[in-house]
């Protein structure tokens, strides 16, 4: 099988494309034979082995799993030894095991894992949406979001924010979009109830009473952003931000008593996979696909990714859906 390999950290041009022996599922697993992925933030920190100290987990000096790669779509083509929850030519979406490995022709996924069958109604390609619901579950299950709770999502054209938006909006929530111009009307598209064009408003003064604020791209100000919250509103973020500073947060968050901060970690991808298979299902959940690439340019796909412009999810079609 073909799938792109990174035998080092750096830059995307250490990628290349590379045929592999085809994996062989385990009892319990199913192969996919991958239609779609995608390239996120998450692959390009992967690639440069970012932040350094995550190279404890993927590999001190190089990548110890070189095929990248979270998100997945594909046919099911192989069961293992006591699988009864598939059969083979079912349509399946999820996260990759450990995170990577979807950058390939074929990929195995425990049964019981995070996969689900893809709605009839919804394309191959329009399913690699796991990694955003995955992180946008995480917080606003750590906010306890429920019907009437206000929340602001600052960064939601991205995967994770528009993912946040319409979780929030499933959920009963009001939604304030903070987004840049061109983005304005895909913001409404997904429901928000208000949307702030930040290029020609100060987010910061557009409200007091918040109960969440959520930074989907890790570029706000706690210390400005908190003048949103009600007291014991809440606040978290998707990484550490600019200079690491919420670390120290993260650090002093058990003993804030208001206007706290939460930075969880996300865990139980299988349930967040179940959440976004109903939402599609339901029409509730939408992907937001800025650009599709061939396997052939994944290099072009890292770099359009590490330039922070992107809106949605980038696809990867591995191949072609008939």
């Amino acid at each position: 099988m073909r799938a792109v390999y990174a035998d080092q950290y750096g830059d995307p041009e250490h990628l290349t494309i590379r045929d592999l022996p085809e994996p062989a599922p385990k009892p319990g697993e199913v192969r996919v034979r991958v239609h779609a992925t995608t390239v996120s933030r998450t692959d390009g920190g992967n690639l440069r082995g970012e932040p350094r100290i995550a190279r404890l987990g993927t590999g001190l000096v190089r990548p110890r799993r070189p095929v990248l790669g979270m998100d997945f779509a594909g046919v099911v083509d192989e069961l293992g030894a006591g699988v009864t929850g598939f059969v083979r030519g079912d349509r399946v979406f999820g996260l990759a095991p450990g995170g990577v490995g979807a950058h390939a022709e074929s990929l195995c996924v425990p049964a019981d894992g995070a996969i689900a069958r893809v709605p009839a109604r919804v394309r191959l390609a329009e399913a690699v949406v796991g990694e955003g619901v995955w992180y946008a579950k995480t917080y606003v299950d750590a906010f306890g979001l429920r019907p009437g709770h206000r929340i602001l999502v600052y960064g939601a054209s991205g995967a994770i924010g528009t993912a946040a938006v319409q979780l929030a909006k499933a959920r009963g929530a009001l939604v304030t979009a903070v987004v840049d111009t061109k983005h304005v009307d895909l913001a409404r598209s997904l429901g928000s109830d208000r949307v702030v064009d930040y290029t020609a408003e100060d987010y910061t003064l557009v409200d007091d009473d918040l109960d969440f604020v959520l930074d989907a791209v890790g570029k706000t100000d706690y210390y400005q952003a908190r003048r949103l919250l009600k007291p014991e509103g809440v606040y978290s973020a998707s990484d550490f931000g600019p200079r690491g500073q919420y670390f120290w947060l993260w650090l002093r968050s058990p003993w804030m008593r208001t206007r706290r901060f939460v930075f969880p970690l996300p865990k139980r991808p299988q349930a967040a996979i179940e959440t976004a298979a109903a939402l599609l299902e339901s029409g509730d959940l939408r992907a937001v696909v800025d650009r599709t690439y061939p396997l052939e340019a994944i290099v072009d796909a890292y770099r359009y990714v590490e330039t922070g412009r992107k809106t949605g999810i980038v696809v990867v079609e591995v191949a072609r859906e008939w």
